[in-house]
């Protein structure tokens, strides 16, 4: 054996990396979070701190403009007992009469009942802007944002 000479091929070097195992861990990922993401509560639950302070007292006790389902406006004033029923424009030279009176120390809450459309707050809130009044206050029920 005279000397046999093995001539081997170099291997060229790949300097390039195989994503396909990245690509395959990358769409596992992406289910998982598809899948996940419904379910997690998007809320903060948070406690509000709670206080036993009174409202502020006020002089004046407010005008209340009351809408009605069929239209009508009742506006019942700090000492009557019961809302007197009126139509629009009564309503609105009323509330004009009481604003001259006051000033600009009137404060004026608008309820509805339960049954009357958005439109009539609206329709009673454009009076109140028709008579030039300016410290409007929306009524609620005490606890009906509650959480």
């Amino acid at each position: 054996m005279a000397g046999s000479i093995f001539h081997r091929k170099r291997r060229k070097l790949k300097s390039e990396i195989n994503v396909v195992p990245y690509i395959d861990v990358m769409l596992v990922l992406l289910i998982i979070f598809m899948v996940t993401a419904p379910l997690l509560t998007l809320s903060v639950d948070v406690k509000l701190p709670s206080s036993n302070a009174k409202a502020v007292e006020t002089r004046n006790e407010p005008v209340i403009v009351i809408a009605y389902p069929d239209g009508r406006y009742g506006l019942k004033l700090p000492e009557a007992k019961q809302p007197e029923v009126l139509d629009a424009a009564t309503l609105e030279s009323r509330v004009a009469a009481i604003r001259a009176e006051q000033g600009d120390e009137l404060r004026i809450m608008v309820a509805a009942e339960g049954a009357a459309p958005y439109q009539k707050v609206l329709d009673a809130m454009d009076v109140l802007r028709r008579a030039k009044v300016g410290n409007v206050s929306l009524m609620t029920n005490a606890g009906g944002n509650a959480r």
